[in-house]
């Protein structure tokens, strides 16, 4: 499954699922398939969204206390924390265009939250938030090319752009409806840990 980890690249033909599409090996085309178990299947849905948003396994089980601990579906709590990430907000935002990059972006410094320069990629933004690039970050010839990009990118519904001052705003909390662009089922996540 194409799961977009290499930005633009992913909407061409040059992306390697394009290419191949069987599992790797000399016989990978002549394997055959067996039935997935539903354990299989649960364990293939938890590490695909980790794949998506970055994070290391216990991290994962961290969100996932997390999520359990507030009323409501835990599946879509779940997927909140994971989206209100600062790496990914950048990426959503336009600013990268892969939620690597935006970590990488993250971590050297280049945005600030709030008026503070914040360089953990883990850090959850609030609704209010304002996420912009930093004043010295401005000058340099990515930022400059991104923000002739910026302007065309369209956020979701939970975040505003302003691609004049290079900044955004978190306006409100990311609902389960503007999670589209993976299919994700989070049940199945859910049923994994309940097990």
């Amino acid at each position: 499954m194409k799961l977009y980890l290499k930005g633009e690249r992913c909407h061409t033909n040059k992306c390697a699922i394009e290419k191949r599409n069987q599992p790797p090996g000399l016989h990978g085309g002549r394997r055959m398939r067996r039935k997935v178990s539903d354990f299989g299947r649960q364990l293939r849905e938890k590490q695909k969204v980790r794949r998506i948003y970055g994070v290391y396994e216990r991290q994962f089980r961290s969100y996932f206390r997390q999520a359990l601990k507030v009323k409501g579906l835990t599946g879509a709590t779940l997927l909140q924390l994971l989206e209100r990430r600062l790496d990914n907000v950048v990426y959503r935002l336009g600013f990268a265009d892969s939620r690597a990059q935006a970590r990488q972006l993250v971590t050297h410094g280049h945005f600030l939250v709030n008026g503070r320069k914040v360089d953990i990629v883990s850090y959850s933004v609030r609704p209010g938030d304002v996420i912009q690039v930093s004043e010295r970050s401005r000058n340099l010839t990515y930022f400059k090319d991104v923000a002739e990009s910026v302007g065309q990118h369209t956020p979701p519904k939970w975040l505003t752009v302003d691609a004049a001052a290079m900044s955004g705003q978190v306006a409100d909390l990311p609902a389960r409806e503007d999670i589209q662009d993976v299919p994700i089922n989070e049940q199945l996540i859910v049923e994994y840990y309940s097990r």
